[in-house]
């Protein structure tokens, strides 16, 4: 169990069994290190026995309140005596604290009662409670009452009149064919000019009842503008106020990196695309674990962040797992902190390079099926140019076209389909757009999972923090369905047969890993589960209509695992 005495420089039992990293962790995809999972299974042993605290993880049945899980994080350091040990952090607050034994404190305590920050925000708050009073008065309520009812009398009276016009004017209109032929020319004539005035009469009256009513109705909002007056007032001052309260915010968090120089919030962000910094910037675990290390004169040697408690119902988490630092908040910062420190390269940028030819599994005149390995790009990436499009490029000199009809994802292998001209491309792209292609993955599960067969809908956005990752969402995700079916169980893992009736991005890995969806991710699926030597994913079936033949063409590829 965790030391929580006066230091949090705490102990690593095993530390001299492992051999010390070449360089830091890079934060945003790494395997954590044998001291980091040392540390972090400390942490954890800590956080199921302890009694420090209460919150409700979500893994107590028997706890009050909304569940919520929260990711923490470890940094093995070494001290000035060259002893290791480690530190821990939690992002955000915990039990609505930033101050738990044990752990190293936040960038800026926001929670300090006597600081300006409690005391803007409390005037904040006296500010919406004076805005939500005058706008809750009997006086304005009346006026917005007073105006609607008004518009609605005038619509329903509009409306009315222009029904009788149109029914008077069909009248008129029959009067005079029906005359025409029957009455003499000077009384025809005279018909004609009484109908016009009766026409002219009721153009007057739907001229006066739109100026009656229009005026009556900016009367209404005259009135109900001297109201709200007071309100956009207050508005526009709590707005200022809230930029200011923000902007010193900002300026506290000053974070230092291994040359000891410093940068706020503010200048960090300055040249990124966002610019200002997004809400919650520097109150992730990394950030504080740097800071501590830096004030105290801890070197940094290593660190991994893990999840505690219940998943979200946004985001894949899972209990205990390893994750990477959030992109979009703690990048930019862990950029500056991570100056003057050895790090590691990014992983990613080191990708292994496929030097074989590609699987050509059927060609014609018109198309061919190629068999893409895994962790190889469809198409060029930002810094990984090699891919199946630049291979076909060369492969087919001659083609037209965008030559790729769909793409998988990197760390997916499997079928491609790829059109040698474009009006090919156009056919097989529309087979794509009304799902007319019957598309079969096969996947290989971390776990059980219940049902033999069924479909999982669960619509799917960009994690704006920390892309590419996929969020599961309801107000803005776009649809994305899946069919399965399990066809074995093999020492705890399933097989299973995906077929997916829509196409976003990570569908199949995140329907897997969800827990609204299977609640068993893909093996080896280093984003939503545990990371292994392959992504346990294969496009294995097209069945398509061949554009130029018409024939049915049924493609296979058996599954490498």
């Amino acid at each position: 169990m965790l030391n929580f005495g006066d230091t949090l420089f705490h102990p690593l039992q095993n530390a001299s069994k492992h051999a010390l990293p070449e360089a830091f962790t890079f934060p945003f995809y790494y395997e954590p290190h044998p001291l980091s999972i040392e540390a972090a299974e400390t942490l954890q042993a800590y956080l199921e026995s302890q009694t420090d605290f209460k919150h409700n993880f979500g893994l107590d049945a028997t706890m009050g309140g909304s569940p919520v899980g929260k990711m923490f994080g470890v940094m093995v350091v070494k001290d000035i005596k060259g002893d290791l040990g480690f530190l821990a952090a939690f992002s955000g607050k915990l039990t609505d604290s930033n101050d738990i034994n044990g752990f190293v404190p936040a960038i800026y305590n926001t929670l300090n009662e006597v600081g300006f920050y409690k005391k803007g925000e409390a005037k904040l708050n006296e500010m919406n409670a004076t805005i939500e009073a005058f706008e809750n008065a009997s006086e304005l309520q009346k006026a917005i009452a007073q105006l609607n009812e008004d518009k609605e009398i005038y619509q329903g009276e509009l409306q009315t009149l222009k029904s009788e016009i149109k029914v008077k004017k069909q009248q008129r209109k029959q009067q005079r064919e029906k005359a025409k032929e029957i009455v003499p020319a000077q009384e025809y004539e005279k018909l004609v000019e009484e109908l016009k005035h009766e026409s002219i009469s009721y153009q007057l009256r739907l001229k006066r009842l739109k100026l009656y009513w229009e005026a009556k109705i900016q009367e209404d909002k005259d009135v109900l503008n001297v109201l709200k007056q007071p309100i956009r007032e207050l508005k526009q001052k709590r707005s200022e106020l809230s930029a200011s309260l923000q902007k010193r915010i900002h300026e506290q968090y000053k974070f230092l990196n291994a040359k000891i120089e410093t940068k706020d919030l503010l200048a960090i962000f300055k040249k990124t695309k966002a610019s200002v910094p997004p809400a919650g910037s520097g109150e992730c675990a990394a950030p504080k674990l740097f800071q501590y290390a830096y004030r105290n004169n801890l070197t940094p040697i290593c660190m991994a962040e893990f999840w505690w408690g219940l998943s979200p119902k946004s985001e894949v988490r899972k209990h205990k797992h390893y994750y990477p630092s959030c992109r979009s908040k703690c990048e930019p910062i862990l950029g500056h902190m991570m100056e003057g420190l050895p790090v590691d390269e990014n992983p990613i940028e080191k990708a292994v390079k496929f030097d074989g030819f590609l699987d050509v599994i059927y060609e014609d005149d018109h198309l061919l099926v190629v068999n893409k390995p895994h962790e190889f790009l469809s198409v060029p990436g930002k810094t990984l140019k090699e891919s199946v499009l630049t291979r076909m490029q060369c492969y087919l000199p001659n083609a037209t076209g965008p030559l790729l009809v769909h793409r998988l994802d990197m760390s997916t292998s499997g079928l491609l389909l790829v059109a040698k001209n474009e009006h090919v491309h156009k056919q097989l792209q529309r087979q794509f757009i009304e799902r007319t292609i019957q598309k079969r993955y096969v996947a290989l599960l971390d776990g059980r999972i219940k049902a033999n067969k069924g479909s999982i809908s669960l619509p799917l956005r960009v994690d704006l923090d920390n892309r590419p990752q996929q969020l599961v969402c309801y107000d803005y995700g776009k649809p994305a369905k899946t069919m399965y079916e399990v066809l074995a169980v093999e020492n705890g893992k399933t097989r299973v047969y995906f077929y997916p009736l829509t196409g976003r991005t990570h569908q199949l890995r995140v329907h897997a890993a969800h827990v609204d969806g299977l609640e068993a991710p893909i093996v080896g699926d280093d984003l939503y589960g545990v990371k292994g030597d392959r992504l346990h994913l294969h496009a294995e079936l097209l069945r398509f209509t061949h554009p130029i033949t018409k024939k049915t063409l049924n493609i296979q590829s058996k599954a490498p695992f």
